[in-house]
């Protein structure tokens, strides 16, 4: 079985979410990784040391230096001629171009896999992750978005895969790249990151947010998320939302102050290995899910945790 992963870049650099979709693509048969962009050689050199990865497929063209899924879609769905399966990271870029490509192939897409259970069968979470789905696909070609938290990542050294050049599909002509406004962060990326502090609404306004939240984060050297309350008031920006609509992540510390567990958030980030859980409401869901549970007042109790460490 020849399975091809997407892999998630920006031109210069591989971002961390495929090296956990290499690991789900090497249950499946022989890993080959399509890294489409522009001036992208850099990141096709990086695909190649990627352990268990047989070989990288580089589409580099203009039409496709901003990654539109409307241009990208059909290059995946030509390379389908000799894979049988394709796998993206369920990132938003990801959940983008998978359904365009499973419409054009015209099989069902599967969606956020947990895990790889045989060729044709594997499970995914709904219910907002309250129950596990185990599902079946009897289609001859797999689209599939992996759940980034629930495979471990491949080794970004150690391999020696061979390296193809492959050319794209054109321009679609039915979208165009405009701009984009990206948010440049002084701490670890939300979904690589081991230690995050998240924040909810009970910090009041943008001002309390960043005073109280980022002095801890930054004497954790931790990343900053925050709760879907927080971020649609304004708080801070969307690129720091955990949960079923935001990033899902599964740091080894989880802090969580002032949020009170919305199924939403819970789905997002119940995978971390130690949660520590900060409200002043000792019935909060959030406690249902902590490993440490501190019931007060978050303005009290987050600046002594500051002073101490």
């Amino acid at each position: 079985m020849s399975v091809l992963v997407y892999a998630e870049h920006d031109n210069a650099s591989l971002k961390d979410a495929t090296l956990a979709v290499v690991t789900a693509a090497s249950q499946l048969g022989e890993v080959h990784v399509l890294v489409a962009g522009n001036g992208c050689d850099a990141v096709a050199q990086a695909a190649a040391k990627i352990a268990g990865v047989a070989k990288v497929h580089v589409a580099n063209d203009a039409t496709l230096a901003n990654q539109l899924a409307e241009n990208v879609a059909p290059l995946v769905a030509s390379l389908m001629a000799s894979h049988d399966a394709v796998l993206f990271p369920a990132t938003a870029h990801g959940k983008n171009i998978a359904p365009r490509v499973a419409a054009l192939l015209d099989v069902m897409q599967i969606s956020d896999i947990l895990s790889v259970e045989s060729a044709d069968t594997f499970t995914r979470p709904i219910y907002a992750g309250n129950a596990i789905a185990t599902v079946q696909s009897s289609d001859a070609k797999k689209v599939i978005t992996v759940r980034g938290t629930a495979f471990a990542k491949a080794a970004a050294e150690g391999g020696s895969a061979a390296v193809e050049a492959v050319s794209g599909a054109g321009d679609a002509g039915i979208s165009s790249f405009v701009g984009a406004e990206i948010v440049k962060l002084e701490r670890p990326e939300l979904t690589s990151a081991k230690i995050i502090v998240s924040g909810g609404r009970a910090l009041k306004d943008a001002d309390t947010f960043q005073s109280t939240i980022f002095p801890l984060a930054d004497k954790l050297s931790a990343a900053v998320g925050a709760s879907r309350a927080a971020v649609d008031a304004g708080y801070v920006p969307n690129d720091y939302q955990v949960g079923q609509t935001g990033k899902i992540v599964a740091p080894d510390v989880y802090v969580a102050v002032g949020i009170s567990g919305a199924i939403q958030h819970l789905a997002g980030m119940k995978d971390s290995k130690t949660i520590i859980a900060i409200n002043k409401d000792e019935d909060a869901p959030i406690f249902q899910v902590a490993d440490i549970g501190l019931v007060g007042d978050l303005f009290k109790i987050v600046p002594e945790l500051v002073e101490k460490i």
